[in-house]
């Protein structure tokens, strides 16, 4: 069985592979020219979408595409083809998405930040610490990671309310609703955690109307998509005070462009897209359970519904 990788961590990934299952034959790389040389003569590949669109607008096309992403917006392009199965990465990330929320969580709570500063300004800052015990945290978008999110919040006495795209009841949450609830719930929350795919439901959704509807001490962290936010909106609702503070990992354009407002916006802290990177020995164990699946003729972790767009 022949596979394409598709990485930039390809030698990696072919080491990993090639110790588990000895027998498929890899051919991997970063170039495009190459991956595209290789693709006709493999049925499967395996690596970054936006590499993998790539070859697809070559006019090669896979039977079975599995994305090392959790997002697959580069291969929903209305240009590319869709006559193949596509998986993307699923149960690989919620650990350590969970940490880097607690961090964040933590470091507001504990105000590190204004502790620093007054270290620097040589003064003994002893204000009372806040605790997490009863914060009410609104998890917008209540799939996979995010209910490991969830999950890994709730020992901390945490009151968690979701949204999802079909309300419903799913434990550790108090509350599970539509997206049409989300300007009541934000208005509940001390933080909002959007965890959103990239879909046209999804797109601007985080703007001027629904930031006036936030707890002016609420603390906004964006981990799903930079397109669910208008950034101008953002920038205007730090500054007119409606929210205390902003954390994004993901912005609309990456790396972020010199002159964009985020650099300088008052309360809002830039992370560079780094909250959960893919780990290789995970995705290519996901990989690994999904090829047994993909021999079986059985349903695969993680399948995409072109229509949807997860």
């Amino acid at each position: 069985m022949r596979v394409l990788i598709a990485e930039h961590d390809h030698a990696l990934y072919a080491e990993l592979l090639s110790a588990a299952e000895p027998a498929l034959q890899l051919h991997a790389s970063a170039d495009p020219a190459e991956l595209a040389h290789w693709a006709g003569d493999c049925s499967i590949w395996l690596g970054q979408p936006d590499l993998l669109a790539t070859v697809l607008r070559r006019g090669q096309t896979p039977r079975w595409l599995q994305s090392t992403w959790a997002g697959i917006t580069p291969l929903l392009a209305a240009d590319l083809p869709r006559a193949y199965q596509l998986t993307r990465a699923v149960g690989i990330f919620g650990q350590v998405m969970a940490e880097y929320v607690l961090t964040y969580i933590l470091n507001h709570e504990r105000e590190v930040l204004a502790r620093l500063a007054s270290q620097v300004e040589r003064h003994w800052d002893n204000r009372p610490p806040h605790s997490l015990a009863g914060r009410r945290v609104l998890i917008v978008g209540c799939g996979d990671i995010g209910l490991s999110v969830a999950q890994f919040l709730a020992p901390f006495g945490i009151e968690l309310y979701g949204v999802a795209r079909t309300p419903r009841p799913l434990a550790p949450f108090r509350e599970v609703a539509g997206l049409a609830e989300l300007g009541r719930l934000v208005g509940l929350a001390d933080y909002v955690i959007n965890l959103l795919p990239d879909t046209a439901d999804t797109q601007d959704i985080f703007d001027a109307a629904l930031f006036a509807r936030f707890q002016p001490s609420a603390l906004f962290i964006n981990v799903g998509r930079g397109s669910a936010v208008v950034d101008a909106d953002l920038v205007m609702a730090l500054r007119e005070g409606y929210l205390t503070g902003a954390i994004i990992d993901v912005c609309r354009q990456e790396p972020l462009p010199p002159r964009h407002p985020f650099w300088t916006a008052y309360g809002l802290l830039v992370t560079g897209h780094s909250s959960a990177p893919t780990q290789p020995r995970l995705m290519a164990q996901l990989f690994l359970d999904n090829l047994a699946r993909y021999r079986a003729g059985g349903a695969l972790r993680g399948q995409v519904d072109f229509a949807r767009g997860y």
